[in-house]
């Protein structure tokens, strides 16, 4: 029930700002940066509920880079302003957040969400009020494109789930030699649908055989006991689960302690320092995920030192991808040289070479999709360690 309300809440929200803040949908378009001497920028991100590890890592990416940006000079001789809502980990909540911070603190742009189920609840607002949304790690193809039609109004800083599911799968048919998988799938969870059906299509299409697929609720389900006994029957080769650490941790920790020794795959949603915490060292040992960067790259260096620097502990991807995202935002202002939603948007849609940690981003204006590459994470006695770069086709 608090999640209907929740809903209708923000859209109610959502009708009176059309209605009565009419001006909102052009924010900045007074003058070239906002009001006064700063640049409002929003971000939508989850600093508690399930996923508040990713949340807070972004927000931190988002901040070093305002803080590095302002000590430049900030952006059209205005400084930057990270104005932060949280969203609970909650598609209800990213919805009434991103009307809060349109509506009440007249941000001219949002970046978030971190997960791909928050950022679609949260991308109607920002089209109706046409304000530019780029989320970091919003990895669903339906973020951008839906029913075949781009939404003009929203981007993002990553790759898509048919490219990340691809790598798994090849991964999985030719390093790892399986022949077949069984997968593990959150179904309150868009990122998690939408990365097994990239992975089942491409490992069946290498010839694969799926042996068994089970289904859980993130933040409800504990014990996995069950669907990994079905599981454990089916005897495959290799297992799956696109999902975030909390579950995958319960279901990695599990499975070892039934006996399943093979070895354990998913996405970027396990990158976080709780999936040890979780699981334990040993239990992950022959596991893997597909990431957006790797910490231990040389060539992020210098952003791991400045992060270590301010924070006092190491950044993960989604701090690297919302740093990015959020240079992203700035390259697009100097672009533009306005903060008026419309140019923005256009500099957003025509964007190319941009260099950022996770490497040079081009914007697809058919898809408002980067191209970019991913790399594969080995778990080895508790450490992430870079294995391999896959470069899109």
């Amino acid at each position: 029930m608090r999640k209907i309300l929740t809903v209708l809440t923000g859209v109610l929200l959502s009708a009176t700002l059309l209605v009565g803040c009419g001006t909102n949908a052009t924010s900045g378009s007074s003058g070239n940066g906002g009001s006064g001497g700063v640049i409002k920028v929003g971000s939508n991100f989850e600093l508690s509920g399930a996923n508040a590890t990713f949340g807070k890592s972004s927000v931190n990416g988002v901040d070093l880079a305002f803080e590095q940006q302002n000590a430049k000079g900030g952006v059209l001789g205005k400084k930057l302003q990270n104005v932060s809502a949280d969203n609970k980990s909650d598609a209800g909540e990213s919805t009434a957040a991103v009307t809060k911070l349109i509506g009440q603190d007249k941000v001219v742009a949002i970046l978030g969400s971190y997960a791909s189920t928050d950022t679609l609840a949260a991308s109607q607002v920002a089209t109706d009020n046409k304000i530019p949304l780029l989320s970091p790690t919003s990895t669903n193809v339906k973020v951008t494109v839906e029913n075949g039609q781009v939404k003009p109004w929203i981007f993002r800083a990553c790759f898509i789930d048919p490219f990340q599911g691809e790598v798994a799968a090849k991964f999985a048919l030719n390093s790892l030699k399986a022949k077949t998988a069984a997968v593990f799938i959150d179904q309150k969870s868009d990122y998690s649908k939408g990365l097994a059906e990239a992975f089942i299509n491409n490992f069946k299409k290498g010839n694969g055989t799926i042996v068994d697929t089970e289904q859980y609720v993130a933040s409800s389900d504990k014990d996995f006991r069950a669907t990994l006994t079905r599981a454990k029957s089916a005897n495959p080769d290799y297992v799956f689960i696109p999902g975030y650490y909390q579950e995958v941790g319960l279901i990695v920790k599990q499975a070892r302690e039934m006996g399943m020794k093979q070895p354990i795959m998913g996405g970027d949603g396990w990158d976080s320092p709780d999936l040890l915490k979780i699981a334990g060292a040993d239990a992950l040992n022959n596991t893997y995920f597909v990431n957006m960067v790797a910490i231990d790259d040389p060539a992020m260096a210098s952003f791991v030192k400045d992060y270590k620097a301010k924070y006092n502990v190491e950044p993960d991807a989604m701090a690297a991808l919302a740093y990015d995202a959020a240079n992203m935002l700035i390259k697009a202002f100097e672009t533009a040289g306005d903060t008026n939603g419309e140019k923005v948007r256009t500099a957003l849609e025509t964007m190319k070479g941009f260099k950022g940690l996770s490497g040079e981003t081009n914007i697809d204006p058919k898809t408002h999709n980067p191209v970019k590459s991913a790399v594969i994470i080995e778990m080895k006695n508790g450490k992430n360690t870079f294995l391999t770069k896959v470069e899109p086709n």
